[in-house]
Order: C-alpha cells, then structure tokens, then sequence
C-alpha cells in the first residue's frame, strides 16, 4: 500500500540520519571522559580504545530508542507541517492507523534493543568491571611509567623505575619513597622484579638501600641490603570475586530473587518495555500545527523522553531499595506510559468530534438561558 510504504521509507532514513547524529556525540563525550580517566591514572592508557567499545554497547540500547522515538515524531510531524497530514484524514485514515506501519518499521530495532539489554548489556559490563578491576588491582610497579615519578594506589608510596622488560614485572634503578604514620624511608635499588606468592604480589629487589627516618624520635637508619622484599599493591585479582548486579546475565537475576537484583531486572526490562512504549508515545506526540513555524512539538517529545527514563532509573532505585515489587514496579511505570499512549491516540482520532459534541450540547442550554 502507498500509504505504508512511504511512511516506512520516510522513517527508515530520518532514523538512519539521527542515529548517526547521536552516535557521533555519544561517542565524542565518551571518548573526552575516557581519555580523562585515563589521564587521571584510573585506566591504562592501551584500553582507552577497548573501553571506549564497551561504553558505547552499552549506552546503544537506549540511543536506538531515542532515534527510532525522534525519527517518529519528525517524520509525521513534516506530514503535518507539509499537509500531508490532512490529505490522509480526508481519504478516512485516522492517526491510529500509523501505528501498524510504525510498528512493522520498528520491531528490529526493538529485537536489537532487547538482545542488547538482556544478553550483550551484561557481558559488556563485565568486561568493563574486569578492566577496570584489573587495572585498579596490578602492582604499584607495573603503573609506573618508565621514567616518571608516580604515585601508587594509595598514595603511601611514590615510584620512579627504569623498566628493563616487556611484561613490566623486572626494572633497574629503582626508586621508592615510603610514607606510613611517624616515619618515612627511601629505598633505592639497582634491580626489581615482581613475584607473585599465592594472591600476593611482592616487589624483590637486589642491590640497594634503605633511609628510615623516625619523626618522633628523629633517628635516621640506613641500612644495605642484597636482597629486599615489600609488599606490590594488592591481592591478585580473582575471578571468583562477586560482580555487581548489572555484570550478572540475565539468567542469573531470575534464580536469584532478591531486591537488589530485581531492580537490574526492571531496568533492563524497563529499555524493552520503554522502547515499545515510547513508539507509541511519539505517533500520538507527533501532531504539530502547519501554520506555526516552530517544531514545540519534537521538543515535548524530548521532555516526555527524558522523563519516561528518569522513571524507569526511579522504579529501579525503589525496587533495588525493597520500596516496590518488580511487577508492581513494572505495571505503575510502564502501565501507565502505555495507557497514556492509547489515550493520547484516541484522542487524537476522537478528540475533536467529542468537542464538537460537547459544544453542541451546551448551545441549547445557553440559549435557554
């Protein structure tokens, strides 16, 4: 039918257009960010490009949303502006009557957005925590940039080495400054490597000294060494360790049933069901008046967007805080948003004639009056 088919055209290319738009300053923000994290210490540089992949998976769900959501409500929103609109009214097509072909144009990305959030959206965000946790957790030694000063962790201690090794773990001319509670020291070593004993990692280093001075007492203490050891940051990373909720596959939520994981539940439904209901939403939010030039149409839309997500993020913190069930959750947000929709539409389709009614009906009493 022409009336399907163009309608489809039309809103496979406008969301062509703004998801590419989207992506482009997503991506840009997060490449900013990344690279601020990056040079904050709190990732490798080398993973910035890695990160930056996860990061975007895992904000694509609710991106495919907005697009095909602002892709609906300017491309019917053009028809209204174009007149297009009034033609269709006329032929007896009634606002209601896009949403099949909406739906028809949809439903893929509404597969990829449920594949996203229920299956890729965990593993990202596992791959994400194990960076980032396996950054946080190497050695002191191996974040030392070769010939630069740096802090470790906790910033007790301050590093300089000349790193001799690819795998990070030997280096010559070894430099470290240690603070702790009423003393401070200075080793100095002309060679050191990491050992690893069980979950621990120790710095052994061959050759050097060591300056204490007590700030209580005043007393210096120098001593030699051939061979010394001290503790290299923290406990080897074990993958055993528990992961936060949204690194838990699906699966995983459902077999365990408790409020903090019913809560990851309803998000990540909440992008499905929001999704759905959002296509809905836009068909009835679309309508704009052809004799204004401005579009307050798209940018009403965008404030129902914005928020339709802070209440999917609020019925999230209430369930995960034990306030609400998942499906009591579930209905009061997307229930609602749903039955807005439908109201929206028939008002739409209807609205007008009931006013007319209406009118009617009070002129008599007017004119008896």
């Amino acid at each position: 039918m022409l009336f399907d088919s163009t309608l489809r055209r039309d809103l496979a290319r406008s969301f062509g257009a703004t998801l590419v738009v989207l992506l482009t300053i997503v991506l840009t923000m997060m490449l900013i960010r990344t690279l601020g994290l990056a040079a904050g210490g709190r990732i490798a540089p080398q993973d910035v490009a890695l990160l930056l992949g996860y990061l975007a998976l895992g904000v694509l769900p609710w991106m495919l949303a907005l697009s095909m959501f602002v892709a609906i409500v300017a491309t019917i929103g053009r028809m209204y502006r174009d007149s297009e609109m009034a033609i269709w009214f006329a032929s007896g097509i009634g606002i209601s009557r896009f949403v099949r072909p909406v739906l028809r144009t949809s439903w893929p990305v509404l597969m990829v957005v449920a594949l996203l959030a229920l299956v890729v959206g965990p593993w990202v965000n596992q791959k994400r925590v194990d960076l980032q946790d396996r950054f946080e957790r190497r050695s002191d030694l191996s974040r030392v940039t070769p010939g630069q000063f740096q802090s470790s962790s906790d910033g007790r201690r301050v590093f300089f080495i000349e790193r001799d090794s690819a795998d990070g773990r030997t280096g010559r001319n070894v430099f470290i400054l240690s603070s702790q509670p009423g003393t401070e020291s200075v080793t100095t070593a002309k060679t050191g490597r990491i050992e690893i004993e069980g979950d621990d990692r120790f710095l052994l280093l061959e050759n050097g000294q060591r300056n204490e001075l007590n700030f209580d007492s005043h007393e210096k203490t120098l001593s030699r060494f051939d061979r010394y050891k001290v503790t290299a940051g923290e406990r080897v990373l074990n993958s055993t360790e528990k992961a936060p909720p949204k690194a838990r596959t699906t699966i995983e939520l459902l077999q365990t049933p408790n409020a903090e994981f019913q809560g990851e539940l309803v998000w990540r439904m909440g992008l499905v069901l929001g999704g759905a209901n959002l296509l809905l939403l836009a068909v009835g939010l679309a309508e704009a008046n052809p004799r204004r030039a401005s579009n307050w149409n798209l940018l009403f839309a965008l404030l129902a967007f914005v928020v339709y997500y802070n209440i999917i993020n609020l019925s999230q913190a209430w369930v995960a805080g034990g306030k609400l069930g998942m499906g009591v959750a579930l209905l009061l947000a997307h229930g609602s948003a749903f039955a807005v929709a439908v109201v929206l539409l028939w008002w739409r389709d209807y609205g007008n004639i009931v006013g007319v009614a209406w009118k009617h009906r009070a002129a008599p009493a007017t004119s008896a009056a």
